[in-house]
């Protein structure tokens, strides 16, 4: 049987490493073949399911049995995502910046068990052209999007009385904005998007909704292959190999990891 993909999980709180081996053991003694049926029956969002790190999310949920509800803003973009004709999928238009469509939406999913909130935005601007426009834009795009979602989430989840997993995704410079140069709203608001997934993690942890994040580095994308054409991609982390990270955070499996900032770098 293979081992579980995720090995360590490490959970970065204000400078400091805490292991959750235990739990991960737990889950590495637990083969593939049980792992697919982890969501048999499952109801779980992804916004940011149309890209190319969400699309290999609902995939990998899609193989294991999840009812997976994705969110939408522009018809060009439901129309090209690839598990579109998916029995299980639920494609539905959606602006996350917006409270009550955010409301509207988590309304008609049913009874939910886990929402992946990968739906961001990425932009760089040396500190003299970041305006407040800019500024805000970033924040409005990663964190309240973020924010939105994760209320909508928990309520829906208090509502069917079962716990839940929320997973959000932040990014790497956001862990280590020394090397944030150029990107200071991007990194802000990512940092931001970790600090309110963990005290989000210890207001809902007693209702057994566990709530974490990843933070990628670069991903193995075609977008990012062609704008750095120089770099090594096979440093990269896949999309799928993020995808299992998040997939085990908002598993059944994850029975006691919460408030973990997970960075999934690769080997970059």
């Amino acid at each position: 049987m293979a081992p579980h993909p995720l090995k360590v999980l490490t959970c970065v709180i204000a400078g400091t490493e805490v292991r959750h081996d235990q739990d991960l053991a737990n889950a590495s003694r637990r083969g593939i073949k049980e792992q697919m049926s982890d969501y048999d029956n499952r109801e779980v969002v992804v916004t940011g399911g149309t890209g190319a790190l969400g699309a290999a999310v609902v995939g990998a949920l899609l193989a294991r049995g999840a009812t997976v509800h994705v969110p939408w803003r522009s018809k060009n973009e439901a129309d090209r995502f690839v598990h579109r004709s998916h029995a299980k999928i639920r494609l539905i238009e959606a602006e996350l910046g917006d409270e009550t469509a955010v409301a509207r939406f988590y309304d008609g999913v049913g009874t939910l068990w886990a929402s992946i909130h990968i739906a961001g935005g990425f932009a760089m601007y040396p500190i003299a052209d970041t305006d407040r426009a800019a500024l805000m834009n970033q924040i409005e795009t990663n964190l309240l999007s973020c924010a939105l979602t994760s209320r909508a989430a928990v309520i829906a989840m208090r509502k069917a009385g079962a716990g839940g997993r929320i997973v959000n995704v932040t990014a790497r410079p956001a862990l280590e904005p020394r090397h944030g140069g150029g990107m200071t709203a991007y990194v802000a608001s990512k940092a931001a998007v970790a600090a309110f997934t963990q005290a989000l993690a210890s207001e809902v942890v007693h209702e057994n909704i566990l709530v974490n994040a990843v933070a990628p580095g670069t991903i193995d994308t075609p977008a990012n292959r062609a704008s750095m054409p120089k770099a090594d991609p096979n440093k990269w982390a896949k999309p799928d190999e993020v995808a299992a990270t998040i997939l085990y955070l908002a598993s059944p499996d994850n029975r006691v990891t919460s408030g973990g900032i997970v960075p999934v770098y690769g080997r970059s």
